[in-house]
């Protein structure tokens, strides 16, 4: 179980993978013996799963967002197989189970909203078990985290 110092380096790690031992100790008043032993703690304890980046998609040209409510078609496959099917499409970001009128949500990237409709039309659609979607485009990512 983390308790608050724990709390305080994954905040700093969050806001940078890159951080050095020395300056999360610097921004959080905990000694860096401390922060390098909790950081190793909480890796082996599988706590932090990864240390990732988070690139600018704009200057990667997949600079529009938009999120794929998915209805799932029962056939021979379960929901969570359809969802690894859809997962594993390029440019699918997120897949979520979802409870309430759909059943899935994906978070899907391209370089417009044309390239994104083929996204959906000519992959996602054509998964077996995806009876139907609706698209929801973003204007604007006030906050995004991994």
């Amino acid at each position: 179980m983390q308790d608050e110092k724990d709390t305080l380096i994954l905040e700093e790690l969050k806001r940078n993978s890159r951080a050095s031992t020395v300056d999360i100790s610097r921004k959080t008043g905990i000694p860096r013996v401390t922060v390098h032993e909790r950081i190793k703690k909480l890796v082996d304890k599988e706590i932090i799963k990864k240390f990732t980046v988070i690139p600018d998609y704009k200057k990667l040209g997949n600079e529009t967002s938009a999120f794929v409510l998915i209805s799932y078609l029962p056939n021979k496959l379960i929901q969570k197989e359809v969802a690894e099917k859809i997962a594993k499409v390029p440019d699918v970001y997120e897949i979520h189970l979802i409870a309430g009128e759909w059943d899935m949500i994906a978070k899907v990237r391209g370089k417009n909203l044309e390239e994104i409709g083929k996204l959906v039309l000519e992959r996602i659609r054509k998964i077996e078990g995806v009876a139907k979607t609706f698209t929801l485009a973003c204007f604007e990512t006030i906050k995004e985290e991994i």
